[in-house]
């Protein structure tokens, strides 16, 4: 299956939240490395720079460090900033928003059942 891009943002950074979003799941778990910059291009299907490029941007933020001659590891506590801060996020930026919409629609908390499959 070839993976699909949005013309949202450039796509270094789709690959980027991407593999933020696997780094949140614990793959490949701390302190173990990422697929190669070839396999992940050739996953992707798209130009080895680009990846290159999403993992400097993951690399920027302290969730991945070169290692050289190995390739890209997975750092220590990794996944608990990432957690943080997309908390942070979803709470500045996406819950006022949400927030808003639910209450358009007259919607409470009785209304939702997220824990429920």
């Amino acid at each position: 299956m070839t993976p699909t891009w949005t013309d949202q943002a450039p796509i270094y950074q789709q690959l980027a939240d991407r593999l933020a979003v696997q780094l949140l799941d614990g793959s490949p778990p701390e302190g173990e490395a990422l697929p190669s910059v070839r396999q992940l291009a050739s996953q992707y299907v798209i130009n080895p720079l680009t990846v290159t490029r999403a993992l400097q941007a993951l690399s920027d933020h302290g969730l991945i460090e070169p290692r050289r001659g190995l390739g890209m590891f997975v750092t220590t506590g990794a996944r608990e900033r990432l957690l943080r801060q997309e908390r942070e996020r979803f709470l500045q930026r996406d819950w006022p928003a949400l927030r808003a919409r639910l209450k358009r629609l007259g919607l409470t908390a009785k209304d939702l059942n997220w824990e429920q499959t």
